[in-house]
């Protein structure tokens, strides 16, 4: 797959390292020619430094990898070169504070939709630290990093799952791009109880058996419910 980056920070150096080690062709592009440069050859493989619209229109995929602030502003000027295109979004809007900046407007993700109508946003990659997407692969306790997915084409869905594989992770269907505004709100909340308050936020949600209350639970091998009596039924 050919794959364009806009940026040259953390996240660019993260997750690009991963796909051009699983063979992809990586286009990294900056403002600044220098930074292009010198991150394309850290990176080494296929990693070629460009400027960002040359980068954009080397990609099938697209990753945004923008502050905020700066990304629906580069998508507006690439608009004509991301027609089309896989624009992957993994920008996180908070700000001071641990706020999010897009309270009460569109989500991130549907700001870079409305600046580049013709690219197929996906959101993905905004819940950890650039330093986990770094680690060869993200497991922990023997488990793969499970990666939410938010975007309304399928194939766009289909090629950003590959990615998330290729970095080691579990893709897991987030729902639409209307959706992506829940991923930014959980990463908002997620970095307050870490870095704020020093908090575990995995230890926020039960385990999977439990989700829907204990009573949706398995129940063991014969000592179960009479097939056909829905819970709550008393005849």
């Amino acid at each position: 797959m050919r794959i364009g980056v806009l940026g040259t920070g953390n996240m660019a150096d993260a997750l690009a390292t991963h796909w051009v080690r699983a063979g992809h062709e990586v286009i990294i592009g900056g403002r600044d020619a220098h930074k292009a440069t010198r991150l394309a050859t850290r990176i080494g493989g296929s990693a070629k430094p460009a400027g960002l619209r040359a980068a954009a229109e080397s990609g099938q995929v697209v990753l945004a990898a923008l502050p905020f602030g700066a990304g629906a502003d580069v998508a507006r000027d690439l608009h004509a070169a991301l027609e089309g295109k896989v624009l992957l979004d993994c920008s996180n809007p908070v700000g001071r504070g641990f706020r999010l900046l897009t309270e009460g407007g569109p989500s991130a993700a549907r700001r870079l939709a409305a600046a580049a109508p013709g690219a197929h946003v996906v959101k993905a990659f905004n819940l950890c630290h650039e330093d986990v997407w770094r680690m060869r692969p993200p497991v922990f306790d023997g488990r793969p990093l499970a990666v939410p997915v938010c975007g309304d084409d399928e194939t766009a869905l289909v090629r950003v799952r590959e990615l998330v594989r290729d970095v080691g992770c579990d893709p897991v269907a987030g729902g639409g791009l209307e959706r992506a505004g829940l991923l930014e709100a959980t990463a908002a909340l997620f970095i307050a109880l870490w870095v704020g308050e020093g908090a575990d936020a995995q230890a926020i949600a039960p385990p999977l058996a439990y989700a829907a209350g204990p009573s949706h639970q398995a129940t063991p091998a014969g000592a179960g419910t009479p097939v056909g009596r829905d819970r709550g039924q008393t005849s």
